[in-house]
């Protein structure tokens, strides 16, 4: 039976007027102090949930989940919907023409320092709290870890879309506090592994947390945090330490069937290292924004718009022909990423073929076995969790770290486990490194070509970095494994050379040291004065 974190969807606090005047100096009707506030174990508990919350959400002013950009502006996918105009910002994105005023920018900007605020409040006042019958001093450092957990996600998202960024690890309680100035990325990276080491010396192993607890932080979460943030910073030797750690704790294991990791039943299981939840709830509603809800918008909004299905979705995040081709012959992984739609199956197609694309993203649209879609308890919300690490993900950026630190021997052991996985160890249909065809980068033709791989350090690097691409495909880390790769782009000029001529009618050039990140929103700028990225 699934379990769930209970979440607080809600904190506010609310802080007294100071005047010379002594009528003004009387307490204000309806307010709470901190310190009246934090008084037991429960309130740490609460706040502690609340500080999950902002990673739910999706919805806004507009609607801003990050596969729009780890998909969309990737090669892996097309922005999709409607027609070109549905969701323009998106659409303004994957074209390279963002600019500052970009809605889904601001949204998603501002989610993140939503998060970082209630995770500054609960680090500055929970260890103020003393211990109870329900908060002991060991409950009491695991809340800590989960906070520092958090507030280093934060950061991760932010800055490996906006670059540097402000820095606070404060409370910001008054205007003296107000009009951070950006940090650099190295900054910011080196704070988010500071959060991380102290969480992953105080969370809990997974096996230890009440099943009502899963999904929660773990040890096992920071470290993998470590290993991906480690690789960002090109730390491959450390990366290799914290893969080493995770792998022998024993904690995690590929469950035999791929397609278990996106289903009800799969969910928080022995392969997951870190979901963001979402569960059942039939009273949402369209109308409002940031907390609204606990369920998920991107089942709704990746569903197929074809009247065939139980319930019609909206058509976003369109898998490309390019990642369709990418598959090997007899992949299974491609038919459970991917959902081909037959000419049968097509009813409306200037609704249902987007730009040429019959595709749809299968993972996230919550399908059953047979690619049915279950009805939702309503209409525009989902219950499946966002998978935002696997154990599949931490053996493919462990065997990055040892390829990159030329431990080739282990590198391919954790390669071969996650190739084993989905063919079900049958070799004529995956066969294990160097014995089968990927897409690898040719220097000379500047572009990526399928053959064979040779057992060298670069060969394997190649056959890595496709093997991320189809076992992790549609689930938003594409865009961002191209940027910290540094050939965003080499790989999108070749992919978009090769794309319909309406997409290519669209695009604006990629610049090189410019397009890898995105704006910082203009409104940001103008009420903090902070500087903007380089071409914006």
């Amino acid at each position: 039976m699934k379990k769930y974190i209970l979440i607080t969807l809600t904190l506010c606090f609310s802080f007294g007027l100071v005047s010379c005047d002594d009528w003004l100096n009387a307490p204000t009707p309806g307010t709470t102090k901190l310190e009246d506030f934090f008084t037991s174990g429960n309130t740490a508990i609460q706040v502690v949930n609340a500080a999950y919350v902002p990673l739910m959400w999706e919805y806004n002013e507009t609607f801003y989940p990050e596969w729009f950009i780890g998909d969309v502006v990737s090669d892996d996918a097309l922005k999709g919907g409607q027609y070109l105009g549905d969701m323009p910002a998106v659409y303004d994105m994957e074209n390279f023409k963002t600019t500052s005023d970009n809605e889904l920018l601001l949204d998603y900007y501002r989610a993140q320092y939503q998060g970082v605020s209630r995770c500054n409040l609960a680090l500055q006042e929970i260890p103020k709290v003393d211990t109870d019958t329900l908060m002991d001093a060991r409950l009491k450092d695991r809340l800590i870890g989960e906070v520092e957990f958090l507030r280093a996600m934060y950061y991760f998202r932010l800055v490996r879309v906006f670059g540097g960024v402000p820095k606070v690890d404060f409370v910001v309680d008054s205007s003296e506090k107000w009009g951070v100035q950006r940090a650099t990325a190295e900054e910011i990276y080196d704070f988010i592994i500071e959060d991380l080491e102290n969480a992953q010396k105080r969370l809990w192993r997974k096996q230890n947390y009440p099943l009502a607890d899963l999904g929660r932080a773990t040890k096992g979460a920071a470290q993998a945090m470590l290993l991906k943030v480690n690789l960002y910073m090109h730390r491959y030797n450390e990366a290799k330490s914290w893969g080493d750690s995770i792998i022998s704790s024993g904690d995690y294991e590929l469950v035999n069937r791929y397609f278990d990791n996106f289903t009800l039943e799969g969910e928080n299981g022995p392969e997951s290292v870190f979901e963001i939840q979402y569960m059942i709830e039939g009273t949402s509603d369209y109308s409002e924004g940031n907390g609204a809800t606990r369920g998920t918008f991107t089942t709704k909004l990746v569903r197929g718009r074809n009247k065939i299905f139980n319930t019609v979705g909206w058509g976003f995040n369109r898998p490309t022909q390019n990642l369709y081709d990418e598959y090997e012959a007899g992949d299974p992984r491609r038919d459970e990423t991917i959902i081909n739609l037959t000419d049968d199956e097509i009813t409306n197609p200037s609704e249902e073929i987007y730009l040429g694309s019959r595709y749809l993203n299968r993972k996230y649209a919550w399908t059953d076995e047979f690619g049915t879609y279950p009805k939702l308890d309503h209409d525009s919300r989902g219950p499946l969790n966002n998978k935002v690490i696997r154990y599949a993900d931490v053996l493919l950026m462990y065997a990055e770290a040892c390829c990159e630190s030329n431990n080739l021997d282990r590198a391919k052991w954790a390669l071969d486990q996650v190739r084993a996985r989905a063919c079900g160890n049958d070799r004529n249909i995956l066969p294990v490194f160097p014995d089968y065809e990927c897409n690898l980068w040719d220097e000379g033709a500047a572009k990526y070509v399928k053959r064979r791989c040779n057992d060298t350090q670069q060969d394997l690097l190649g056959a890595i970095r496709h093997e991320r691409r189809v076992e992790l495909g549609m689930e938003g880390h594409r865009w961002f494994d191209l940027c910290r790769w540094g050939i965003a782009k080499e790989v999108l000029d070749a992919y978009n050379a090769q794309e319909v001529e309406e997409v290519q009618a669209s695009l604006a050039p990629f610049v090189k040291g410019k397009h890898e990140l995105f704006p910082i929103p203009r409104k940001e700028i103008d009420l903090n004065g902070i500087e903007q990225n380089p071409g914006y």
